[in-house]
């Protein structure tokens, strides 16, 4: 028998392979036209549309090459704050947003079924609220005069022993972006909770009796067998809330607008603002871009680094 014979697949090129799964193919057409049509065009689109200078009148388009790059990171000084503001905004939510889902899932995992249930929903009811009615119900919390927040630091004595004024949490510079991301994490924590909750379930009972028979305590058997093991999870959760996170507008836009003195500016407001109240589409194309190579990389080295043991 011939090396040709005995692997026949070998010599199949890949539009025949594609063909003869053709039902296969059709199967998932209706979910491959909406992709189509709704993200890889405008994605392709965006990306030409990054080299012109483009407003609302197309008949003036111009090709401009790099030019709104080079303009983004040389003379666009509110852009530089974003940039900051976003990482800043990453850095401050994503971490906390891992960990106290993890310690959550820890502490139900344990309780009676209806007890979990309970907690899955508290948690994920934000998800499913929608940004625009949690952040109205933020603006009333964080109100400098009666707000839910203040009302309660007022309470405990917090203003009277520290001997200061009450804090407008999104009207100063120190506290608009902290109170944000405060705001993003509270609803940002339902999804990673479920997912851990379910990575918990697969790793087998027998470990853990083997380690409590060994003589490790609690901590030793969440450091040696439970945060190994939910490695694969993590890593999903730590770049999909990443993307995520690097996306926040809808807070920026309905608490803040990106004030007090830009203090809240992030990448996809600064986005919105050239592309739709500005009507600079080539230059807000541009920003887009910046901000897809940026969650790509971070996305790459992400898998890199923490995936190396995780089987795909």
């Amino acid at each position: 028998m011939t090396v040709s014979a005995a692997y026949p697949e070998r010599r199949r090129t890949w539009w025949q392979k594609i063909w003869e799964a053709r039902a296969a193919y059709l199967f998932i057409l209706p979910a491959y036209i909406p992709f189509i049509v709704f993200v890889l065009y405008p994605l392709l689109n965006g990306l030409r549309l990054s080299f012109y200078e483009a407003g609302v009148n197309k008949a003036k388009w111009r090709f401009i090459g790099f030019d709104n790059f080079v303009r983004l990171f040389t003379r666009d000084d509110v852009f530089i704050i974003a940039l900051k503001n976003t990482f800043l905004f990453v850095l401050i939510v994503v971490p906390v947003v891992v960990v106290i889902s993890i310690f959550l899932a820890v502490i139900v995992y344990p309780l009676p079924r209806a007890a979990q249930s309970f907690v899955r929903m508290s948690f994920y009811m934000p998800v499913v609220s929608g940004g625009v009615v949690l952040a109205m119900v933020w603006i009333w919390i964080f109100n400098r005069d009666f707000g839910l927040l203040n009302y309660l630091l007022e309470a405990v004595g917090f203003y009277q022993l520290l001997g200061i004024p009450k804090i407008g949490w999104l009207a100063q510079t120190e506290t608009a972006l902290l109170s944000l991301a405060m705001v993003v994490i509270s609803w940002s924590i339902g999804q990673p909770l479920i997912l851990f909750l379910a990575a918990l379930g697969n790793i087998s009972e027998e470990l853990y009796d083997a380690a409590k028979i060994d003589g490790a305590s609690g901590w030793q058997i969440f450091w040696k067998i439970t945060l190994p093991l939910l490695q694969p999870t993590t890593l999903f959760v730590l770049v999909t809330t990443t993307i995520n996170v690097f996306q926040v507008f809808v807070v920026v836009l309905l608490m803040t607008l990106g004030g007090p003195a830009n203090a809240t500016q992030t990448i996809v407001y600064r986005i919105y603002e050239n592309a739709f109240v500005f009507y600079k589409y080539g230059y807000g194309a541009a920003m887009g871009v910046v901000l897809l190579i940026i969650v790509g990389s971070i996305a790459y080295f992400q898998f890199k680094l923490l995936g190396q043991e995780v089987e795909y």
